[in-house]
Formats: structure tokens, sequence, C-alpha cells
């Protein structure tokens, strides 16, 4: 049947172009492998050697050398790198494969489900089936990945196509603590032919590092995108204000304020808003949700705050105790003394009209 061709196209339609086999080889015949080696110049007695340059001197092979990589399996290619551009990720250097170290970002609440988001969404945004999955285990297996390359097109009949099929496997490994851990990826299995017929392609282990590496880097670029979606969400996030309410005195505990955010967001407002408040924290641990901070000052500055009110604050160390509500949404703060002893409910209310407003101001996103 006649193809309908552009006269544009009708000079590149007619040329053959190299199929990927012959884009990985030295260009020419390889009658090199067959050279022998020439022997230095026989010095007669008496004359001195000259000496010889080393410039051009063939390295011994050693015991991890390949003999099998000569001639047209010789890969001339440069090799490809792999790039860690994804927040929170870095290469692992000496490992036996392609490995990637993944860390969590602050928005991470469970790596190993990020990782695997990321995994299939990438997958399902290039239609990469998938064949395998275990996510107990950490494993994502990959159906056939094909690529088309159409070498030969003829005005008549049907293109000459370079056709090359792949499968792949990835391994998660999430340490104990999940703040980290590793992604590596393999090639399971590869095919190539040339108009419908297989091609014996000798894949050295070269070859197959630079095709997870060129695989890997696609993916952790797709990662890249969506971490840096999510951290710009989160920034937003941050920046807005919280809602803080006065709880009164009950019979079971005094005073306290209580925070519309969960705890980790109310952790941090409260890590900006102290300092503006006068209070240097000295000390901080996450896990108890407690902070320990010293009023320097309480005079100008509280005073310039308060106006002419007597300030119910003296200067000292003081600890801010953070505790999870039930509602998982809600964060209740405490102020004690050095030793952990509640101040006077008065107190407490006096504090609040500051403390609220700079709680709940907005901030610009950095």
């Amino acid at each position: 049947m006649l193809k309908q061709v552009t006269p544009i196209l009708l000079i590149a339609a007619v040329t053959a172009c190299s199929t990927p086999t012959d884009r990985r080889a030295a260009n020419g015949n390889d009658d090199f492998v067959n050279a022998k080696e020439t022997p230095l110049l026989t010095i007669p007695e008496g004359l001195k050697e000259p000496t010889y340059s080393r410039e051009y001197d063939i390295p011994k092979l050693t015991e991890d050398t390949n003999k099998d990589l000569v001639g047209k399996r010789l890969d001339i290619r440069p090799p490809l790198l792999v790039l860690p551009m994804s927040e929170g990720t870095r290469v692992e250097e000496g490992s036996d494969n392609i490995k990637i170290i993944v860390e969590s970002i602050p928005s991470t609440t469970d790596l190993k489900q990020e990782v695997f988001d990321n995994l299939k969404g990438f997958l399902a945004k290039y239609d990469v089936p998938v064949q395998k999955e275990d996510y107990e285990e950490g494993i994502i297996e990959t159906g056939w990945i094909e690529n088309r390359d159409v070498i030969e097109s003829s005005w008549f009949g049907s293109d000459k196509v370079y056709v090359l099929r792949q499968r792949y496997r990835y391994d998660v490994d999430i340490s104990a603590h999940g703040r980290s851990g590793s992604m590596s990826i393999d090639l399971v299995e590869h095919e190539e032919s040339y108009d419908g017929e297989e091609q014996e392609v000798f894949l050295s282990g070269e070859d197959q590092r630079r095709y997870t590496i060129d695989m890997l880097n696609n993916t952790i670029a797709y990662m890249s995108v969506t971490r840096d979606k999510q951290i710009k969400a989160d920034r937003i996030e941050q920046s807005l204000g919280i809602d803080v309410d006065l709880v009164a005195e009950t019979e079971n505990a005094g005073a306290y304020w209580i925070a519309e955010a969960d705890f980790t967001k109310t952790w941090d407002r409260l890590r900006i808003v102290m300092p503006e408040l006068g209070f240097d924290i000295v000390d901080m641990n996450t896990a108890e949700g407690l902070y320990y901070v010293v009023l320097e000052e309480s005079g100008g500055f509280w005073s310039s705050l308060w106006g002419e009110d007597k300030i119910p604050l003296e200067r000292g160390n003081y600890r801010v105790e953070l505790e999870a509500a039930e509602d998982k949404q809600q964060t209740k703060i405490f102020i004690k003394d050095a030793v952990g002893d509640p101040l006077d409910n008065e107190v407490i209310t006096e504090l609040y009209r500051v403390l609220s407003d700079a709680m709940k101001e907005n901030r610009k996103v950095r």
C-alpha cells in the first residue's frame, strides 16, 4: 500500500538510520581484535636503549575483567550517573546495585507508603503495567515496557522498527525507625528485535547498569516533582495561623490553652512564637512535648506588650508542655514553673491574650 508522505520527509523516508545495536559499537570493522602485539626494538649490544612513551600502553587485564567485551560487544557509550535530584534522596556509595537512600520529609507520616505511592504513580503516568506488587516484602515488578524506534521508513509497505522490551524490579527497604530507607532497581528481562527478528545482544553488566540508571533517574525525577509540591503545600499550611482558646480551671486541672491544630503544627508554631514573646528556648524534648524556656526580660519588653498593666510573670525559667487532645487536630498547651508546677490561673489567663494573637497570625511563605 502506498503511504502518503510530505515532500519535506521524502529524503528522510528513504534513508536508513543506525539501529540501537549499531550506536553502542564503534564505527567500521573490528579487525583490531586480531591485531598482534609488536615486539620492542632489538638493541644491539653496546647501544643505549631509547626511552619509550607509556602514554598509549594498554593496561593489563585483571581477574574481574570481562574478556568477552571485545570488538562489537564493547559498548563505547559514556556511562550514566545516578541523579538523586529529589528532596531527601542521595546515592549510597559502594553498593553492588543501583541504590538510592530516601529520607522522610516533614510531612511524611509513612515513608514506605510514600515511596510505593510515588513508584506506582510514576508507572501509571507512563502506562507501565505492574506485574507483581508485594507491599510487605517491598517489591514492585513491572510488566513489559516497550520502546519502538523506526529505523527505516519506506514509501511502500511497513516501516522497519527496532523494538526494545524490558521488565524491571524495584525493591524498597525502610529502616525500623521509619525515617529513612532505600530504593533499588534491577533489570529482570531484556529483549531486542529488528523488523520482527530477535536480535542476539550480549548484555554486559555495564549495559544493565546503564538501563537501570536511566529508569531510576526517571523515577526519581517523578518523585522530585511530587515531593516539591508537597513541601510547598506544607509551607503554605504552616504559614496559616492557629486559633488558640483558653480553657478555664476544672476540678482535675488548672487553666490551660488548647490549639486548633495537631501536635506537630502546634510544636513548630510555638518554636517560632515563643522567642518573639521574649522566651529564649534553651532545650527541648519533642518526644515528651516539652520546651525549656527562660524569660530574660519582665519589664520593658512586656510593658510594651501589656501597656500599663502590671506583668504577672517574673524573670526566670519555665516549662511549656504540649499534650495531644482526644481530637488529634487539637493540642493542649501548659505553661509551668521550673520544677513543673502549674502557674496561677490568673497568669495563664493574662498570658493568653498575647499568645493567642501571635499564634493566629498568618506568616509569609518562604
